[in-house]
């Protein structure tokens, strides 16, 4: 039985969405045909979704960055199956973030707000699971005075950094 057969009907905690994604990420026959690079922009591809958790794999490269966003109710975890991203967690004052590379995992509450992006180099590849599946998001930024702003986004929208008269918060 595959990893995504063995899902539980139910909302799944940080610490079972990281079994998930490791256990996805070691059956590469689930995934492995879906990678594709594109330069202009991130390529992801759903895996898997039910009322309770839904499976991403996400394709990044240079420049290719998510902006400060929250997940709007639902906890995360994420493993990065090749090449490396950067994860930061706002914080005031200035953000504080760490490499990921192929076989690292992070998990985040659903009050968390973080953003990921590409950390040069190859491609990378990653894969995320969401329990409840996402329906929206928040995307932060600081305007031109200073203030915090979040923009509600459907998921069926692309995380960028912000723009658009809204300066992003520096990395």
């Amino acid at each position: 039985m595959s990893p995504l057969e063995a899902l539980p009907a139910r909302v799944l905690d940080e610490a079972e969405l990281s079994a998930v994604v490791a256990d996805i990420a070691a059956d590469r026959e689930l995934w492995s045909d879906l990678v594709r690079g594109d330069p202009g922009q991130r390529t992801y591809v759903e895996l898997h979704a039910d009322e309770h958790v839904s499976v991403w794999l996400i394709c990044w490269m240079d420049s290719h960055d998510t902006g400060f966003h929250d997940h709007d109710g639902s906890a995360g975890a994420l493993t990065v199956v090749s090449g490396a991203l950067r994860e930061e967690r706002l914080r005031f004052g200035v953000p504080v973030g760490q490499t990921l590379r192929a076989g690292d995992s992070l998990t985040f509450a659903p009050s968390a707000i973080h953003r990921v992006s590409h950390a040069r180099g190859a491609p990378a590849v990653s894969l995320h699971a969401y329990s409840p599946p996402l329906r929206s998001m928040g995307s932060y930024a600081v305007d031109d005075e200073g203030e915090l702003r979040r923009l509600a986004m459907g998921d069926d929208e692309e995380l960028r950094p912000l723009s658009a008269g809204l300066q992003l918060v520096p990395r």
